[in-house]
């Protein structure tokens, strides 16, 4: 665990705030953690999680779908009227599939498997550590607006939540909007992955993002036969 932060202080690795009723779970990925460069902070509570995540400013917060006193849906809600930070929600193997739909449209980030694994949990916390610079970082093309630091989009002043994989699809894009990007691109800088993977998966994923851009003539997500996709920002 991690003393508090002071006010001023410029940190020089990510934090992450862990807020899970299971202090020996919560032991467990404070080692792995830190021995990949993450400081963490752990409390067993909703209400201490909200008072950590004003005091500390922590890069993510990762929360357990079981969040005692303050649960998840009102942590969330009430963390994303302090600040813009990715609160990922930790969810049990058969756990209440209503009350992360629920996390979710309050604002949550991403749903993660708990018990946690550091190889999922690592690459988000190290992309939000990147993107905090004391600003919202948004990128707006017409009527969509897509926001880093929030991991959050609006489609017309509407939020649309949008799982993790299409935000970082829909991100992709947006960074290289009015420009091809090959499905190779695709695959190496959204899935990380260079092993040819099948192109359906791509496919898919962009047909989904379409409809919750409500992108139903794909005007703003061209297909270009035989190479990849545009995003065409006029």
């Amino acid at each position: 665990m991690t003393a508090p932060a002071v006010e001023g202080d410029t940190r020089t690795a990510p934090m992450l705030l862990v807020a899970d009723p299971d202090a020996g779970l919560v032991r467990q990925l404070s080692t792995a953690m830190q021995a990949a460069g993450v400081d963490v902070t752990g409390v067993p509570d909703g209400a201490q999680a909200l008072l950590q995540a004003g005091a500390l400013r922590p890069d993510a917060v990762l929360i357990c779908a079981s969040l005692p006193i303050v649960g998840p849906v009102d942590f969330v809600r009430a963390v994303r009227l302090m600040r813009a930070v990715p609160v990922l929600l930790g969810i049990d193997f058969g756990s209440d599939a209503e009350q992360a739909l629920q996390a979710l449209e309050a604002g949550a980030t991403a749903c993660v498997a708990r018990p946690y694994r550091v190889p999922e949990l690592l690459p988000l916390v190290q992309a939000a550590f990147r993107r905090h610079d004391g600003h919202r970082t948004v990128l707006t093309i017409g009527d969509v607006e897509l926001d880093v630091t929030a991991y959050q989009v609006r489609v017309g002043g509407r939020v649309v939540h949008l799982p993790l994989r299409e935000f970082e699809l829909l991100h992709y894009l947006m960074r290289n909007a009015d420009r091809t990007v090959t499905r190779e691109q695709i695959m190496r800088n959204v899935w990380h992955s260079n092993d040819g993977m099948s192109t359906n998966t791509i496919a898919v994923h962009v047909k989904r993002l379409r409809a919750r851009l409500g992108d139903v003539e794909d005007t703003m997500i061209q297909t270009v036969r035989g190479v990849g996709y545009r995003l065409v920002s006029g």
